[in-house]
């Protein structure tokens, strides 16, 4: 397991761009038939992915965790942006598809990562963070998020936003996920930008091609910063970061936050005319 040790707000506006990748970027995610998982000191997140061939993958146990299993004290989101696979909790399976999510609850001893097809396998992006109480796992189908229709093509923003682990579809003690997918020709992402100080937030980005980046906007308004992000990195957000993003192209990102609570529109907006 990788660990990841971000700055505060003050060191990161002296670091230099290879420093603040270090401290904001997650890579190297998506290998075929591997585990990957990386540790934040961020809300304790831990920020991953599984991409099984022949054999299913498991979730390891690393002595920093200090459990006999994975999800011992911790909840999981699963989201999958590849083909189509199934996860097996404790038993029972689940056939999770592309775009599909599982919310996997605390005290679930076995999991494993199945694809349906090595040629086409499945890719399983993982987020997870501590949790106090125990939810049943739950399966939800893309067509069962809550779908929200955003932006304009004169913006440069047109977008769905699909909410599938949240309030109302799926009780957890304080993970949310989703995903918003830009439209062709729409570039920006959270426009105008917010923080929420009472949670963080993990972005990844995925549907982009070799030669494809986007631009991710991070720091407080008047000390803007930007990481060059590619297919399948991710970026934490501290709760006093804001986070914003234009792209070469369109592409879509998972979204994943936790904290204090679990409220969409709790945001605290930024004027646009205050970004430096």
């Amino acid at each position: 397991m990788e660990f990841l040790y971000t700055a505060d707000r003050n060191r990161y506006r002296r670091m230099t761009t290879s420093e603040l990748r270090e401290s904001y970027l997650i890579d190297g995610m998506f290998v075929p038939g591997e585990v990957t998982l990386c540790y934040t000191d961020v809300d304790r997140a831990i920020v991953g992915s599984a991409v099984p061939l022949k054999k299913p993958l498991t979730l390891p146990v690393h002595k920093e965790l200090a459990a006999d299993f994975f999800a011992q004290r911790r909840e999981i989101g699963v989201i999958n942006i590849g083909g189509s696979g199934k996860i097996s909790v404790d038993g029972e399976s689940f056939d999770v598809d592309n775009r599909d999510s599982l919310y996997i609850g605390r005290g679930s001893k076995d999991v494993e990562f199945i694809s349906n097809s090595e040629d086409n396998p499945a890719q399983f992006y993982i987020l997870s963070y501590p949790a106090h109480t125990d939810y049943p796992t739950k399966l939800v189908k893309q067509a069962d998020a809550k779908r929200l229709d955003l932006g304009s093509r004169e913006e440069s923003n047109k977008r769905v936003i699909r909410q599938s682990i949240r309030p109302g579809i799926v009780d957890t003690c304080q993970i949310v996920m989703g995903f918003t997918q830009l439209a062709p020709g729409s570039i920006w992402n959270t426009m105008p930008p917010h923080t929420h100080r009472r949670r963080s937030e993990i972005y990844m980005y995925f549907d982009l091609d070799e030669t494809a980046n986007v631009f991710h906007l991070m720091g407080e308004p008047d000390e803007t910063r930007s990481l060059v992000v590619r297919n399948g990195e991710a970026v934490v957000s501290p709760s006093w970061s804001m986070h914003s993003g234009a792209g070469t192209r369109n592409y879509t990102f998972i979204w994943g936050m936790g904290g204090e609570n679990q409220e969409f529109d709790d945001m605290d907006h930024i004027d646009m005319e205050t970004l430096r």
